[in-house]
């Protein structure tokens, strides 16, 4: 266990230092879906179950065991906005409808890594709670 520790902590030395020549520190998640990040003032830190990451614009916790690839690049990719299921760039009402509807089953095109917004990183399910943190953020602007 010792040595594991050693190690991360040689690789998040080396990953922090080499994130100085790129501009997204990204992660594959093992369902497929990506999440990016800024280096913009990053920090990454971990635990034996979670892996934390804030930079200048958030904040986020990503279970270990969903991540499948971490690594930097210079291409921003696709950033999902958490909450906005309809992909129209605004978290706001309409999303909270499409998301009750993606819930009942009704077939409406949506985005499933935006729609699992219950927790930072997503739990891996879309069901209630995730209309009711949607609903909460919605009401309150914050997660």
């Amino acid at each position: 266990m010792k040595k594991t520790i050693i190690t991360m902590l040689i690789a998040l030395v080396a990953m922090v230092a080499g994130a100085e020549t790129y501009n997204y520190l990204k992660f594959t998640k093992t369902n497929g879906s990506t999440l990016t990040y800024s280096v913009e003032g990053l920090k990454v830190t971990y635990d034996n179950t979670n892996v934390y990451v804030t930079n200048a614009e958030a904040s986020a916790t990503i279970a270990l065991a969903e991540v499948q690839d971490m690594y930097f690049s210079n291409e921003a990719g696709t950033t999902v906005k958490r909450g906005d299921v309809n992909n129209d760039g605004e978290v706001d009402i309409n999303d909270v409808t499409y998301l009750i509807d993606v819930v009942l089953g009704k077939d409406v095109e949506y985005n499933a890594q935006a729609a699992d917004c219950n927790t930072e990183s997503g739990d891996g399910d879309i069901n209630i709670n995730d209309v009711t943190a949607l609903i909460n953020y919605v009401l309150s602007g914050t997660w």
